[in-house]
């Protein structure tokens, strides 16, 4: 009887891997069109429909850091038809930074792959009147809480890297959080922020234009993007080096053969040349590895990082 009925969950088990998905899938972002995670949401999306045969449609839940929407998957049921493109904050570092979160990133939520990372440009505005990082630093440390900073949310890698700059150089600069990229980026340009680290290609037309003064990448080699632009590794600084990253995940527990077959098909799809070539232009590197590979990534950065908010004070309350 036992037998029986362990092959009747099996032929059930593989039949639904088989068959999935049946119907349309939701890819909530955290973050609002036109942001990072919704560039490549939208690209992800675009090459699942194609493979797998059912529309992923996207669906932008922002607020609260990611945290409004990333919430909103992982109370979603585990059936492999609402999954999240998820970032830094709201999988690894929000724990850190809110007294409490509605969701547990840990228990709630399944990796299934890294998508993609990408090095960030420290960019402040013209008016400062200074031509280089260590003017910046100078300029900044003689005008203590007189510059504003944005970044594209709470415990985003633009929040947590001038965080780490501010510990490690003993700055004091005011935090101005946005509901994503567009908007800081917006302010910045209207004189309302003086500085910001952002994702190279957002803020490199500005660059070239004389609208924002680019100062350093958070990598330790140049970027290709922006060869004039020294490295942080360059200026003495390689512990900045700092990667924006955006993954994919889903409710905690959806069957493990959905996430095996969204991940396979992931990979498939964000290795393709024309993703490549498109997230590239973007700024990106494309991962795509496989779940365990990005359950290491996430608890390594959530190690990393917990350690700056702790030494910052960093809060997002």
């Amino acid at each position: 009887m036992r037998c029986a009925v362990f092959a009747l969950l099996l032929a059930a088990t593989l039949a639904s891997a088989q068959t999935y998905p049946a119907h349309p899938v939701k890819l909530v972002v955290p973050f609002p069109p036109g942001s990072t995670p919704d560039i490549v949401g939208r690209t992800l999306g675009a090459k699942l429909q194609q493979t797998l045969g059912q529309p992923f449609v996207v669906e932008n839940r922002s607020g609260a850091g990611g945290n409004i929407g990333t919430d909103a998957v992982a109370k979603a049921p585990a059936d492999g038809y609402t999954l999240l493109i998820g970032i830094n904050g709201p999988i690894a570092t929000n724990k850190y930074l809110y007294r409490s979160l509605p969701y547990d990133p840990e228990k709630d939520l399944a990796p299934i792959s890294l998508l993609a990372t990408a090095a960030q440009m420290l960019v402040v505005a013209p008016q400062l009147n200074v031509e280089s990082f260590q003017a910046f630093t100078d300029y900044t440390r003689a005008h203590p809480g007189r510059i504003s900073y944005g970044s594209v949310g709470s415990g985003s890698a633009s929040h947590l890297t001038m965080e780490l700059l501010k510990s490690e150089l003993k700055l004091d600069l005011v935090h101005v959080p946005y509901r994503g990229f567009p908007p800081a980026v917006t302010d910045m340009l209207a004189g309302n922020i003086q500085a910001m680290f952002a994702i190279i290609p957002g803020v490199l037309p500005h660059v070239r234009a004389g609208k924002m003064k680019a100062l350093a990448v958070t990598a330790l080699r140049r970027s290709k993007l922006a060869p004039a632009v020294p490295s942080v590794a360059e200026l003495g600084m390689p512990q900045l080096e700092s990667l924006a990253w955006i993954g994919l995940l889903a409710p905690a527990a959806t069957p493990p053969e959905v996430l095996e077959r969204l991940s396979a098909e992931t990979r498939r799809g964000m290795h393709a040349a024309d993703v490549s070539d498109v997230l590239g232009r973007q700024g990106f590197d494309v991962v795509a590895g496989t779940p365990a590979e990005f359950r290491r990534w996430i608890d390594a950065e959530s190690a990393k990082w917990a350690r700056v908010i702790r030494a910052s004070g960093a809060t997002a309350e």
